[in-house]
């Protein structure tokens, strides 16, 4: 962001660590459960008497580093959710990886199965129940604030685990479920068809109170069929979407719905350790974002790659 006289400024983004044991080397991703352990919230001191639990204890500590921190600086937690199983799940190992990538990934069905713009399976539906029912139990039993945003990708397998995880939860009269659908939230982009978009009209007729940027086209115009989009790429867009979310929405609490790839990019922006997600798994990430002074420290744009060749069998 720049004056067209003044200094430039950009959003030097961070994590705030000590707070959750996903934040700890020694915490395994692989065998990491976040319903057994509370989100991963650690217990730590704290001033107020009438605290009584770790929710508390933090919804405290995060109010009062946004009041005594620097005035360019803010903190926002971020709830980062992958979508439950989609149909494309289930195709890869069905398939293996390397044929997936060079062949399957670039149809749409294999005449049994149909992966464009995957849904969820009856497993991912089950997966976003699991994290609706633990939700509940948290709001009551654990008083942990409810968002106050809700973000998800244009995917229909985003948009269907948030509607299943939120929309019957009995939720604050100030903080109520309207997702907005960001399309930079879109998983690695280009090549798979199960990453290529439905139409606006889709997502307003299946997902009629969900709020779409009025920069989305009607056509999915981001998904190339030639080209996969690199890191470097990804890390851009997710950049973009995380300024803009800083800049308009002054909310502390903050819910994403996404992706493996769109989360696994979300963590290397804010400095935090890779932290792999398995269909249905959320991840609480205290983010420090302090507006500095300069040019955002730019990193090679690499070129995109076509589909590999296959093997020959």
């Amino acid at each position: 962001m720049a004056g067209q006289h003044g200094p430039t400024y950009y959003r030097d983004y961070s994590t705030v660590t000590g707070y959750f044991l996903q934040d700890d080397a020694e915490t395994d991703p692989e065998s990491f459960d976040y319903t057994t352990v509370n989100f991963g919230l650690k217990a730590f001191p704290t001033a107020a008497e009438e605290v009584e639990t770790r929710w508390q204890m933090f919804e405290e500590q995060l109010r009062n580093l946004n009041a005594l921190d620097a005035p360019n600086v803010q903190y926002k937690i971020q709830f980062l959710g992958r979508h439950g199983q989609g149909v494309h799940n289930v195709v890869e190992p069905q398939y293996g990886t390397s044929a997936w990538n060079c062949k399957w990934s670039l149809l749409e069905t294999d005449g049994t199965l149909n992966w464009a713009d995957a849904h969820l399976t009856v497993v991912g539906i089950s997966q976003a129940e699991k994290a609706r029912d633990f939700l509940a139990a948290q709001f009551i039993d654990q008083k942990m604030p409810a968002p106050q945003s809700y973000y998800t990708s244009p995917l229909d397998r985003c948009l269907m685990t948030v509607q299943v995880t939120f929309s019957e939860l009995e939720l604050p009269a100030g903080r109520p479920f309207v997702p907005t659908v960001k399309e930079f939230l879109r998983e690695t982009n280009g090549l798979h068809t199960c990453d290529r978009r439905s139409s606006r009209a889709y997502i307003r007729t299946h997902y009629p109170s969900y709020i779409l940027e009025p920069t989305m086209a009607e056509n999915d115009e981001l998904w190339s069929a030639d080209i996969r989009e690199p890191d470097s790429a990804l890390d851009a867009r997710l950049t973009i979407l995380l300024d803009d979310i800083f800049d308009n929405d002054q909310n502390t609490w903050l819910s994403f719905t996404s992706h493996s790839g769109a989360i696994a990019g979300l963590l290397r922006i804010v400095g935090h350790r890779p932290f792999p997600l398995v269909t249905g798994s959320v991840i609480p990430v205290l983010v420090r974002a302090e507006l500095a002074e300069g040019i955002r420290p730019g990193h090679k744009a690499e070129e995109g790659e076509p589909a590999p060749e296959c093997d020959e069998e």
